[in-house]
């Protein structure tokens, strides 16, 4: 085993006993994520279900997780970490979304919450929410043309927002004054609180039920056997030293391509992964702090190994990630990182597949969009923030076609239902429908992208954060590249990323990349939709 300081409990423990632990604990961050999102206000996390949760030992392990948002679930240990550097005590709630000290962007607000059944922690419940604004120069606090973190939005390190079980209504309010549409982000955050609160109810049931020490030994048993699932799976992997480079398009700032580049080396039962000779810290908003890159390495992993091995710290314990200080992706405050986390994560991914693909190419698929397809209508009076990621084209698979119009790599959001869009936002859905061939040819099609067209009803700020609009994600084996994407204001050509005014009336229009073939295509493939 590589990395482990705890002691070989998962023979302690029987095999039945784990299993039921296992699955309980699961269980836990699941009702957290549930909590969360019945009881949250705004439509991004209550329809789109742009959260995640998870359950952490007092050592800031991951336990348990729900299976929601892989770019927010790969980050959270940092900000646990962040938070155990302000000595909690039982009855205290965290909040957090500093980039820099355990965050991501800002729009994902992070609640941390010592669960201390007993009066002694005992573990850490989480919650990470992307509230639809967080301040900043425009609505939605996504803007394209951002040069420093200021212009994002009111940026929280750890604090306390509850402090021995009493309230804190100063930071609350503190926090409320410097947001828009301030109703919203209040029953947001009451609704990340109650789902942490969850977390503590549940615990204590299983502490009842199983006893305590029972319960404690099963958080070690628990990662030991993912621990050694993994082991086992990375070194069934051809040991080498696998490079693979890719780029972004511009970061709001520039239009010229960014180099992401990688190196993995696979060593037994470990894995390194080193981004040295990625590009220096950006001037624009795509730069992503070392949890999101870290992140997609994870998710990376965890795609070409067994899926059905329990996702928690013992997966994350055989692989290190390192990129060099003051670059993309390990930059120094005060860069802006907004776009970093929703579309450089998702370039991060693709490279580190595009490596390991040659470790494992039957496991690889070929590239799906590689965007998340930010698109941020708000209002400058604050009456309503509009944010939605849009899904695309899944890569082909060595064995089958890629799927069709839906969320890729780092994200794992649905889409926001028409109905409750066009009742909750002065927005009106023109077309929402599949890219007619826009999935790559090839043995086995890549996914078909989408195309949505939205008509403003009211004057607002538009902000496109999107990739993959000059470089086609690439098919694989002979397959074709799928199509790029595409972004029309009023049918005329808009940036890949841009923030613009528009007035009433004005139509917004994005349509998303397809996925790369797999494949040699057949002599008489012609180009058929389906």
């Amino acid at each position: 085993m590589t990395g482990d300081s705890t002691p070989d409990t998962a023979d302690s423990i029987d095999p039945v006993t784990l299993e039921v632990l296992r699955n309980q604990l699961e269980s836990v961050a699941e009702e957290m994520g549930q909590t969360l999102i019945r009881g949250a206000y705004s439509p991004n996390i209550k329809e789109r279900r742009d959260c995640s949760t998870a359950l952490f030992d007092a050592e800031e392990r991951m336990i348990a997780q729900a299976e929601h948002i892989p770019v927010h679930l790969g980050a959270m240990p940092a900000a646990v970490e962040a938070v155990r550097e302000h000595d909690p005590q039982p009855g205290d709630v965290f909040v957090l979304n500093d980039p820099f000290t355990g965050g991501t962007h800002l729009p994902d607000v992070t609640m941390v919450s010592p669960i201390a059944p007993d009066e002694e922690i005992v573990g850490y419940a989480v919650s990470r929410a992307h509230h639809a604004d967080v301040g900043g120069m425009t609505p939605g606090s996504m803007p394209a043309g951002a040069q420093e973190i200021y212009q994002e939005g009111l940026r929280l390190p750890p604090t306390r927002l509850v402090e021995g079980g009493e309230p804190r209504e100063d930071v609350r309010e503190l926090v409320l004054a410097n947001v828009r549409n301030a109703r919203e982000r209040r029953a947001d955050l009451r609704a990340q609180q109650a789902a942490n609160e969850r977390a503590e109810e549940r615990l204590a049931a299983l502490f009842d039920e199983h006893g305590r020490e029972t319960v404690l030994t099963g958080f070690d048993a628990v990662i030991d056997y993912s621990r050694e699932r993994i082991t086992e799976e990375i070194a069934a992997l051809p040991d080498g030293t696998y490079e693979a480079t890719d780029v972004l398009e511009g970061d709001g700032v520039t239009d010229e391509d960014i180099p992401i580049s990688v190196t993995v080396t696979v060593d037994g039962e470990a894995i390194d992964v080193d981004f040295s000779g990625t590009a220096d810290q950006l001037a624009g908003n795509l730069n992503a702090p070392l949890a999101v890159a870290t992140s997609a390495v994870y998710f990376v992993v965890r795609s070409i190994t067994d899926p059905e091995i329990p996702p928690n710290h013992g997966c994350y314990e055989p692989v290190s990630v390192h990129a060099p200080e003051g670059t993309l992706l390990n930059p120094e405050p005060p860069a802006a990182v907004v776009g970093g986390n929703v579309e450089t994560s998702q370039r991060v991914t693709d490279v580190v597949f595009t490596a390991l693909a040659q470790a494992a190419p039957d496991r690889v698929p070929a590239q799906g969009q590689g965007t998340m397809n930010n698109l941020t209508i708000g209002a400058r009076d604050g009456s309503f923030t509009y944010y939605e990621t849009i899904a695309g084209g899944f890569g082909a698979r060595a064995e089958r076609d890629g799927m069709d119009g839906v969320q890729v790599g780092m994200t794992n959001t649905l889409n926001t239902p028409i109905e409750s869009l066009e009742t909750e936002y002065p927005l009106r859905v023109e077309r929402y429908a599949l890219r007619e061939g826009s999935g790559g040819r090839g043995r086995h099609r890549g996914g078909l992208g989408l195309e949505r067209s939205v008509t403003v009803e009211k004057a607002a700020t538009v902000s496109l954060l999107t990739e993959r609009r000059r470089h086609a994600p690439k098919g694989v084996a002979g397959g074709e590249n799928g199509a790029t994407g595409e972004n029309l204001i009023d049918g005329e050509p808009a940036p890949a990323k841009t923030t613009v005014d528009v007035d009433a009336g004005t139509t917004v229009t994005v349509k998303t990349p397809g996925g790369g073939g797999h494949g040699e295509p057949a002599a008489d493939d012609g180009d058929d939709d389906v």
